[in-house]
Formats: C-alpha cells, sequence, structure tokens
C-alpha cells in the first residue's frame, strides 16, 4: 500500500500518542512496556485497528472479522514493544528461543511432525527413530541456511599459542 506506514513506525508513533496523551514520560532507558497499564494499550490497539481498516497502516494478510485484527494489533504491540530499541530501554533484541523455528517451513519436517503428532499408536522406539529423522533433517536444513564461518588467520595464531592446535581445522 503507497502512503501506507511500517508497522514499527505506527506502533511507536500510537504508543508516544497515548503515552503524552496520558501525561507520561518514560525515563531515559526504560522499557515502554512497564509504564504501558490495560487501558491505555487498550487505546495503542484502537489506533491500530482503525489504522489498519483504513489502509494508514501496512497490512499483508487480510483479516475478515475485527476481532483477529485486534489480536493481531495487540500482537504487533508486543512484538515491537520487545524488539524496537526506541521502546524496549535501548536493549538489543535477543530471542528466547534462537532457532527453534528452524525447519517451519521445509515440507519434510513438517511431514514427520504431523506424523508423530497424528499416529498416537506408535511405539516408544517408532517415535524415537522419527523424532530422531526430524533432527537430522533439522541439522541439514541449519547447515544449509547458516554458512560455516571460517577463523581468520590472526584468530588460527591467537589459538595456536593458545596451545589449541589440535582442534584447528586440518
Amino acid at each position: 500500500m503507497s502512503g501506507s506506514s511500517k508497522q514499527k513506525d505506527a506502533v511507536f508513533s500510537a504508543i508516544a500518542s497515548v503515552l503524552a496523551e496520558a501525561g507520561i514520560t518514560p525515563n531515559e532507558g526504560e522499557s515502554f512496556a512497564t509504564v504501558l497499564n490495560k487501558e491505555l494499550r487498550a487505546q495503542v490497539t484502537n489506533i491500530l485497528v482503525e489504522g489498519f481498516k483504513n489502509g494508514t497502516i501496512d497490512l499483508k494478510e487480510g483479516y475478515e472479522t475485527e476481532a483477529e485484527l485486534r489480536t493481531y494489533a495487540s500482537g504487533v504491540t508486543s512484538n515491537w514493544l520487545r524488539k524496537d530499541p526506541r521502546m524496549n530501554g535501548g536493549i538489543k533484541y535477543q530471542p528466547k528461543n534462537p532457532g527453534s523455528r528452524v525447519g517451519s517451513s521445509d515440507p519434510t519436517i513438517k511431514s514427520m511432525r504431523a506424523l508423530l503428532a497424528t499416529r498416537t499408536d506408535l511405539t516408544g522406539d517408532d517415535r524415537a527413530e522419527i523424532q530422531a529423522a526430524i533432527n537430522q533433517r533439522v541439522s541439514e536444513v541449519r547447515a544449509t541456511k547458516r554458512p560455516a564461518k571460517e577463523l581468520t588467520a590472526d584468530q588460527i595464531e591467537l589459538l595456536r599459542s593458545a596451545g589449541l592446535s589440535q582442534f584447528l581445522p586440518a
């Protein structure tokens, strides 16, 4: 949508507006989440829902009901409160479970996970075998997603001087 704002900026603007209207100024380095109570968050959600409806805020997926849109707006708010340094106290975002989504778009892993979920009659050994296959495939997907890092000449020299040359690649 041309002329519409990005969700990150829309959330920041909505929260800044609601806090200003309430006369609240977060302290330097303080997370906005600590000053947003339930009522203020509801106001932020209302602003975002209106922006999504009238097209002033980017929205890729269609939501059929206002309830779905409100749930989405609340989630977007939580997401950017965690990730945007302007609102999270200046902290660099670190996911809680990095790598937990690896393979979520891989059709093979999806199929194996579906098999595990739907077959309640499998023995413990069968389930373990399928899980091992899932783990193997996740390792393969991870290896293709993240290129191997190479050691620099300086790092290799430091490792050798530290007596760790037996761990260096041949």
